[in-house]
């Protein structure tokens, strides 16, 4: 990715045929989808990317379960089309996970819970709904290119059970039923499809809050945003303005707007995630659904070496650029697992927490969020700015199609989208990657995982600077050389772009980053790429510590007060 420096001059008073507000991952993903189909593109991120709901995510990659409660069989089916797709894609960095559904004593298998996942499973092959000359065409091209696609949902027996989830052995289950779906990285997806749309000619700058969407004849022509830094009111000239901002999609308005059905009307919904170490709940390799009362269910997953579990589903009327764990979330999803596992864990055993807000769209309907639409729409106003909002992680890939599909259309241009087949990243090996004293293979598989084949930058960094071959945090893998990778090639400024964002210690070892004193090293490193003076630094560091407070990342910090 460009420095900013250069990014700004890259944009500043320049016309691009498309300028894309908002760096999470729909924006990234039009973003990428129309600079690949040869459109000159700029986006403008106005805080950091991923910054909102793309970073506090479930982490899965999935077709949603409980979507089949509803009926939603086409947002299911859609999801799970993306799903296996994301695996060929990107296969370092999506991965699939089995889930199991356990009876625990003398509990035996809801049988209509196994016609759901039978569901699961027609919907799942991308051979569904086809043709016969269609399937045996798909089926030349699966012998061709092998790539994952799930098993059908099994009934494992107590032995496999407890060889999946150990925390489960004091519940004594009886059986479970096991399905797959897929996690991921929400952050680094989302900078790597960054990464391909930069590799197809787009311009990104983050720290650019879009003030005005500027007109003429009615029609909008660009942007003009405030460069964070520096406070300059900046132009940028656009034939087409998309507007992917996501819970704050509705802010955006042309002066053109003659109605409110013009845009979309959010309504707000906070999803509590709680991180847990993974020696107090073990989840071993597979993720668990569990009840949580009224007919809810959460989950409850290996993430990163740590177990996290979610999520909560409230309307939300707070502070959506700011979300935290709400108490009431916290001890619900507390309560859930406890009843479930049998533990006793309590805020003190939290290693993390964040919350995020879902862009849902309401119909004016007075039902709960959990009945809002999670379909993605696409609005456009008579200035011609695109609106596209709502939808999920997974199938941020279809909004975006369906977003630049309506800027080709109106052109008349002859321009097909080619996202299905653009790879996102390129894998790598933890054996293949050489790696400098001092790094060991836990950091190899993290690097692997996160950067793919681009980890051979962040360990030649460490090879060439012995002292950021270290630890950010003790007895994590992640390493100071991701620091100086994130200031250089990531756009971060900020102790909390890289805690929260380009690492996720921020919120997977929060306790170890209580003191200004943790997380000087961070700045230290930041500083010397960034070019800031001692005293910098010391603020930097310093700040950090009201960003955790303020986002909430730490519930066991309170706690740990009291004591």
């Amino acid at each position: 990715m460009l420095t900013r420096a250069r990014a700004i001059e890259e944009i500043a008073g320049s016309h691009f045929e498309v300028v894309v507000i908002g760096g999470g991952i729909t924006g990234a993903g039009v973003a990428l989808d129309a600079a690949s189909r040869g459109y000159s593109v700029a986006l403008l991120e106005r805080g950091d990317y991923a910054a909102g709901t793309s970073s506090r995510s479930s982490k899965m990659v999935h077709g949603g379960l409980r979507y089949l409660q509803n009926f939603d069989l086409g947002l299911v089916r859609e999801a799970l089309l993306e799903r296996a797709l994301m695996v060929r894609l990107a296969p370092h960095l999506v991965y699939p996970t089995p889930f199991l559904v356990a009876s625990l004593g003398e509990e035996r298998r809801d049988r209509k819970l196994g016609l759901g996942l039978n569901m699961y499973d027609v919907m799942a092959t991308a051979r569904a709904g086809r043709s016969r000359r269609e399937r045996r065409a798909a089926a030349r091209e699966e012998e061709e290119d092998t790539y994952w696609a799930p098993d059908r949902h099994r009934t494992i027996d107590r032995d496999e059970v407890l060889q999946l989830v150990p925390a489960l052995a004091p519940r004594e289950p009886h059986d479970a039923y096991l399905f797959y779906d897929c996690q991921t990285d929400d952050v680094r997806l989302v900078l790597t499809v960054l990464g391909e749309a930069e590799r197809f000619g787009a311009v990104m700058l983050n720290g650019a809050e879009v003030t005005e969407v500027l007109s003429a004849n009615g029609k909008a022509t660009g942007v003009a945003f405030v460069e964070e830094e520096s406070g300059e009111r900046i132009e940028v000239g656009a034939d087409h303005v998309v507007n992917a901002t996501g819970v704050f999609a509705d802010q955006i308005r042309p002066e053109e707007l003659l109605g409110e059905e013009d845009v979309p009307r959010i309504a707000p919904s906070r999803g509590t995630h709680l991180l847990i170490d993974e020696a107090d709940l073990p989840m071993g390799k597979a993720a668990c659904i569990v009840p949580a009362g009224e007919g809810r269910m959460i989950f409850s997953l290996p993430w990163y070496g740590r177990t996290l579990v979610g999520t909560t589903d409230n309307d939300f009327e707070g502070d959506t650029a700011h979300p935290r764990p709400a108490e009431e979330d916290v001890a619900y999803l507390l309560e859930a697992v406890n009843d479930f596992f049998g533990t006793s864990l309590g805020e003190s055993n939290l290693v993390g927490a964040y919350a995020g807000v879902r862009p849902l769209i309401s119909t004016g309907d007075p039902r709960k969020s959990v009945d809002i639409s999670r379909k993605a729409e696409l609005y456009e106003t008579s200035s011609g700015m695109l609106t596209i909002t709502g939808g999920k992680l997974t199938t941020w890939r279809r909004m975006a199609k369906q977003t630049v599909d309506r800027l080709v259309e109106r052109e008349g241009r002859e321009a097909p989208c080619h996202t299905h087949e653009i790879p996102l990243g390129m894998p790598a090996r933890p054996e293949d990657l050489e790696a400098p004293d001092g790094v060991g293979e836990e950091a190899l598989e993290q690097l692997a995982f996160r950067y793919g084949h681009a980890a051979r930058r962040v360990l030649e960094i460490a090879r060439s600077e012995p002292k950021l071959a270290r630890s950010i945090v003790a007895g994590r893998p992640d390493l100071l050389a991701e620091v100086a990778l994130a200031a250089r090639a990531e756009q971060a400024r900020s102790v909390a772009d890289v805690l929260l964002r380009r690492t996720r210690l921020g919120i997977l070892a929060a306790p170890e980053l209580r003191s200004a004193k943790a997380a000087r090293p961070v700045a230290d490193v930041l500083g010397a790429e960034l070019g800031w003076s001692r005293r910098r630094r010391s603020h930097e560091a310093e700040a950090w510590l009201a960003v955790a407070a303020q986002e909430g990342v730490d519930p066991a910090a309170a706690v740990s007060r009291v004591g």
